[in-house]
């Protein structure tokens, strides 16, 4: 089946085509052994939690979003989706649902898998900002461009970018994700190598929050030096307990800040839609 580009409900799961890449594509059910990896995949972590919980529920349910690929001589080869192709060949599943692009070069190839990535994806943070270098470095893209492409604001394409000046032990943390982009951020502040490593080893001791390490980085570049900052009290069994149910009942993070008598529910959302599901979800309670 061919289909065209059309409204606004298509392109909400289908991204922006690098320029010169015909807009037209078809979907079909694919073998899974003729489909090859894609070498420019920006994702370089793939946590197995995460692969446990989407087979489990491929098994269950089925594939529900197409991967992406392009057609080649052999076969096909991935564009995005690599998280679910791999679930499918631990299943042992024969086809697969694939939206088929007709990609005709490796640039475009390479173009439209970061973008792809980029805007469907949730990337770790590095792997984030090497796919918005590539675009930079490989297609001379400014970060206007790169902006529009992805959907998201210049200052965000050049914040993502300045995490990469950062000490490789750091850009590590910041992978597997026992480092956050807001506590990395604050250290980009200090141009000495070793100061921004040792207020890295800091943060991991000591438990440090952002806005803690944001008032270390202060100090420091007032040449001042601040009293150890509190760390933050351990929450009760209560207290974890009923955050753990609420990020279960909400799919998303919450923390709770105070105790069993008094306190704050902290709910995150991501995107619009996400804002959206929760609502929903918020409101099938109050009916």
């Amino acid at each position: 089946m061919t289909v065209k580009r059309l409204g606004k409900g298509l392109n909400a799961i289908i991204p922006e085509f690098p320029e010169g890449v015909e807009q037209v594509f078809q979907i079909a059910e694919i073998d899974v052994a003729k489909v090859s990896f894609n070498p420019h995949q920006p994702r370089k972590e793939f946590s197995p939690e995460a692969m446990h919980e989407l087979i489990m529920s491929i098994r269950e349910k089925g594939i529900i979003q197409p991967i992406t690929v392009r057609q080649t001589e052999n076969g096909f080869e991935l564009i995005a989706g690599e998280r679910r192709l791999r679930a499918c060949q631990q299943l042992g599943l024969a086809t697969i649902p694939a939206y088929i692009f007709p990609v005709k070069s490796e640039a475009e190839m390479l173009e439209l898998a970061l973008i792809e990535n980029l805007q469907r994806e949730n990337l770790n943070p590095v792997d984030e900002a090497q796919a918005y270098q590539i675009l930079a470095n490989t297609f001379d893209l400014s970060h206007e461009e790169i902006a529009q492409r992805v959907g998201k604001d210049r200052s965000t394409i050049t914040n993502s970018l300045r995490l990469l000046n950062l000490p490789e032990p750091i850009l590590k943390d910041l992978r597997s994700g026992l480092l956050s982009a807001g506590h990395a951020r604050p250290i980009l502040a200090l141009n000495n190598p070793k100061q921004q490593i040792n207020l890295w080893q800091r943060i991991k001791r000591d438990g440090l929050s952002v806005r803690a390490v944001e008032k270390l980085v202060r100090h420091a570049l007032d040449g001042a030096q601040p009293a150890a900052p509190q760390k933050a009290p351990v929450p009760s069994l209560t207290i974890k307990n009923a955050t753990e149910k609420l990020m279960h009942l909400l799919g998303t993070k919450v923390k709770i800040k105070g105790n069993e008598d008094k306190g704050i529910i902290e709910i995150e959302f991501y995107s619009r839609d996400d804002l959206a599901r929760l609502m929903e979800i918020f409101d099938s309670i109050k009916d």
